[in-house]
């Protein structure tokens, strides 16, 4: 009983200090890029109940709708809705501070599969590594959908982990795990695949700590074979209910629109005439099953096997590159983290294979047709479970100490994660752009990755307070790279440079009538030629040294 009270104080202590982290944090920026389509999605969502905004944009419904309920609430109260653009500002502190829910399941779930796999201290060790990773605070501070997954994923790893066995029933081997599958699938869908692969892993680990895939003694090399096949038969039988079960889930969360889908209509017009036209166009026309959950599934699938340039080591690359996800968990895992897994690794290797490692592992073997590479976000499950694992194989060492036995000391691991929490603190309230320092620190993060993963257009308070200081509050002309609505108000200008037409090859002092200009980091990491007006003032601005910076800006001086 004591144990447990040390536990849960050790999980409220960790969960308080990162959520007071998250909330002072998320006060010192604007609106990353996704987050006005998040709020105007979600307040639609509930006002209509549709959630065709966000089926378009391929977003899953669960964390914008989670977000967003506390803003619906108090509108209702008041009596009138609330503009998701021109009072942006005022409700998205809400959705940012309602996102904690999410980090809270985090947190619990981390510390519910430390104890699962390493007792006490595994869940203790676990629930501090995760709490104190600035990249997941960074994100847990947004009103976003990348917690909402890992929230999920670890939920279905700890649940399915002990759900699945070969004697269980069928509702604790199938319909539970069917509805998490399908809980973590509306939280993002990347799930689809992630959710696959850990119940994949999870299910022969069970299946083979039973002892269900040995063969018998003396087996050929066909007869184990065949063995295996007939072994997996409940397995691969259970697997597609739990998958038809998890997408009845997600079709019934997301609802549907019952109507036409215009670009089916538009297509079937412009079939050539004959049998297939003749029938294509009258059922385009009556086919209301628009807009559901199918619509953003598709739409993901489309943009991961389509993928998109990346930005990498300074270089722009026209196509994602297999190495993205690997150099980029080494950029941006802090090396308090990295040391405790060496350490893990060189003393307790074989304490280190538990189920979620093996998950983990397959992760990371798949992150190369991960074609999406604009954050290390897509892969925080990875994280998260690697962490996990390293707290219960540093625990299992010492709860099966003996004498002589290796050990990782415990005045090394309460060293850093000292150091880890202090890393924390120290990069407040930039856990979104960190890098650690044997890439360099934060400074020059800019250089090695972009997007998500430094500059999401959230930079703008910060630009505005450098004006404020250091140019008298006049007006500011800036060529951002973001959807913050804020950049709308005086004394900020934006410019278009992207688009506005050429006057010469050096008409930047025709569009900036000041005295500076302040140019996104995200504008010189990103694509270099989308339009040829960026090119040109994109070469401009990179011939020309900046006279101060933001954490998210260069400033040029344009004029005297």
């Amino acid at each position: 009983m004591r144990g447990r009270w040390v536990d849960a104080l050790w999980l409220l202590a960790f969960g308080a200090a990162s959520s007071a982290w998250c909330l002072t944090a998320a006060a010192q920026f604007g609106a990353t890029f996704d987050e006005p389509l998040y709020v105007k999605a979600g307040l639609t969502s509930w006002r209509t109940g549709s959630n065709k905004l966000l089926m378009r944009a391929g977003t899953m419904p669960l964390p914008v709708d989670v977000q967003t309920l506390p803003v619906y609430v108090w509108e209702q109260y008041r009596g009138h809705e609330f503009d998701p653009l021109f009072e942006l500002h005022t409700v998205l502190p809400v959705c940012r501070a309602t996102n904690l829910v999410f980090w809270w399941l985090t947190l619990i779930y981390s510390m519910g599969l430390g104890r699962a796999f390493g007792g006490s201290w595994g869940g203790r060790l676990a629930v501090a590594l995760v709490a104190c990773d600035p990249n997941f605070l960074g994100h847990a501070a947004l009103a976003t959908t990348d917690i909402a997954l890992l929230a999920c994923m670890l939920m279905l790893v700890y649940h399915f982990s002990y759900c699945y066995t070969p004697e269980a029933n069928w509702k604790r081997r199938v319909l539970v795990p069917g509805l998490l599958y399908g809980l973590a699938i509306t939280a993002k869908a990347s799930a689809m695949v992630f959710g696959t692969q850990a119940m994949i892993v999870l299910g022969l680990w069970n299946l083979a700590k039973a002892g269900a895939l040995t063969p018998p003694p003396g087996s050929s090399l066909w007869g184990k074979v065949s063995h295996l096949w007939h072994a997996t038969y409940q397995f691969r039988k259970d697997s597609v209910a739990i998958g038809f079960i998890g997408f009845v889930f997600v079709f019934g969360y997301c609802g549907c629109d019952w109507g036409t889908e215009p670009t089916f209509i538009k297509w079937a017009d412009a079939l050539p005439e004959g049998d297939l036209k003749r029938v294509m166009v009258p059922v385009s026309r009556e086919l209301k099953i628009f807009t559901n959950a199918g619509e953003a599934l598709v739409h993901q699938i489309k943009h991961n096997v389509r993928g998109h340039g990346t930005y990498l080591l300074g270089e722009w690359h026209a196509r994602a590159t297999p190495a993205y996800f690997p150099l980029a968990l080494s950029m941006k895992v802090p090396l308090p983290a990295i040391a405790l897994l060496l350490a893990a690794l060189v003393v307790h290797p074989r304490r280190l294979l538990i189920p979620p490692i093996g998950v983990a592992l397959i992760l990371l073997a798949f992150t190369p047709n991960c074609r999406v590479q604009i954050g290390i976000r897509f892969v925080f499950v990875l994280m998260a479970l690697t962490y996990i694992t390293t707290g219960v194989a540093i625990a299992r060492g010492w709860a099966e100490q003996r004498a002589g036995a290796r050990v990782v000391p415990r005045w090394l691991v309460a060293g850093l994660l000292a150091a880890f929490a202090g890393t924390a603190a120290w990069v407040w309230p930039h856990g979104l752009s960190y890098f650690n320092q044997a890439w360099g620190g934060t400074p020059v993060g800019s250089t090695l990755l972009h997007d998500s993963n430094y500059d999401w257009g959230h930079g703008l308070p910060e630009l505005r307070a450098w004006n404020t200081q250091h140019n008298n509050n006049e007006p500011l002309a800036i060529w951002y790279y973001g959807s913050d609505p804020d950049i709308m108000y005086p004394p900020l200008a934006w410019l278009n440079l992207s688009w506005l037409p050429l006057v010469s090859d050096d008409d930047m002092t025709h569009y900036c009538q000041t005295k500076f200009v302040a140019v996104s980091v995200a504008i010189l990491s990103n694509n270099p030629a989308p339009t040829p007006q960026h090119k040109v003032r994109l070469e401009w601005v990179r011939a020309r040294k900046p006279v101060a910076r933001t954490t998210h800006f260069y400033i040029y001086q344009v004029r005297e």
